[in-house]
């Protein structure tokens, strides 16, 4: 794990972040969180999300310790965070993309996932790509690159 460079007197970690969002999968925000942890205010976690800054890259080196790639299976999930009242032209990440949800074209953030599954129920996100729309690369594209990163 990314040891953290800078001092903080925030309450908020990311082993508590972590097991929030494993256990809340569908509605996550700053202040659930801080209601499931009665000692952890909204502005602590606020703190944390914006010191910092994870990469795809920080998740695979948190994992890739627990799993073993050669018994389990690898599958990849495409979803769009809806985001219909954004404003695509002055927000970074919004853009138009294909919803399986909605099966339409929708205005969201699209993010691409790498999942490792096992035969003992174990299944973890294993790498993850936010797709930026004025990048010009295709969601085969971070796939491969995502595959290529784990398998290495």
């Amino acid at each position: 794990m990314r040891i953290i460079t800078k001092p903080t007197t925030a309450k908020c970690n990311i082993q508590a972040y972590i097991r929030y969002l494993l256990s809340e999968p569908v509605r996550t925000s700053c202040t659930g969180l801080s209601d499931v942890l009665l000692n952890i205010s909204h502005d602590s976690v606020n703190r944390f999300l914006l010191r910092e800054n994870y990469r795809p890259e920080d998740l695979w080196t948190e994992v890739s310790e627990k799993i073993d790639l050669n018994n389990g299976v690898l599958s990849v999930d495409d979803m769009v965070i809806d985001r219909p009242y954004s404003n695509a032209e002055k927000t970074d990440l919004i853009g138009f993309f294909y919803s399986g949800k909605h099966h339409c074209v929708v205005k969201g953030v699209n993010v691409i996932t790498l999942y490792y599954t096992d035969q003992h129920d174990v299944s973890v996100p294993i790498n993850f790509r936010i797709i930026d729309p004025d990048e010009g690369k295709t969601k085969n594209e971070h796939f491969r690159e995502m595959l290529q990163q784990v398998l290495s």
